[in-house]
C-alpha cells in the first residue's frame, strides 16, 4: 500500500475496469451533492448522482463525467461503480448531441417520462459544464 498521503482510486463500469490510480484526493458527485475524500478518510458508502468526479494525481486535476452508481471509501481506497464514466476529454459535440437527443425523444406527461426526461436534462447539463471545462 501507498502511504498514508495517498488514495487508490478505482472506478468500474459494467463493460471494464477505467481507472486504477493513486491520488492525494477525490471529488465525486453523490445524490444529494459533492463528498471529498482525503487520505485516512473514515468508511463510508454512498450513492452517486449525475456529475463530476475529480482527483489529483501527478500535480494535475483530471475529470471524469459519472453517470449514478455507488461509491465505496474503505482501507485508504475509493471504489466507483458507476453505469457510465468518461473523461472530460472525450466529451465530443457528438455526446452532446445524443444527449440532446435523447431529451427530444422523451415526449409525454405521464410521471415516468417525466421523471426520464429531468434525469436525461440533468445529464446534458453536466455534459455541457465540462465540455466546456476541456
Amino acid at each position: 500500500m501507498a502511504g498514508a498521503s495517498s488514495i487508490r482510486l478505482i472506478v468500474v463500469t459494467p463493460e471494464r475496469k477505467m481507472l486504477d490510480e493513486q491520488t492525494s484526493s477525490v471529488v465525486f458527485a453523490a445524490h444529494d451533492g459533492e463528498v471529498g475524500i482525503l487520505p485516512l478518510r473514515a468508511p463510508l458508502l454512498c450513492e452517486l448522482g449525475v456529475g463530476q468526479l475529480r482527483y489529483e494525481a501527478g500535480g494535475a486535476t483530471h475529470r471524469l463525467y459519472i453517470e449514478g452508481g455507488f461509491a465505496e471509501v474503505a482501507s485508504n481506497t475509493v471504489t466507483v461503480l458507476t453505469q457510465r464514466a468518461l473523461p472530460v476529454g472525450q466529451i465530443t459535440e457528438q455526446t452532446i448531441a445524443e444527449a440532446e437527443a435523447a431529451v427530444a425523444s422523451l415526449q409525454g406527461t405521464d410521471p415516468v417520462t417525466v421523471s426520464s426526461r429531468q434525469e436525461a436534462q440533468q445529464r446534458l447539463r453536466v455534459l455541457r459544464r465540462l465540455r466546456a471545462l476541456a
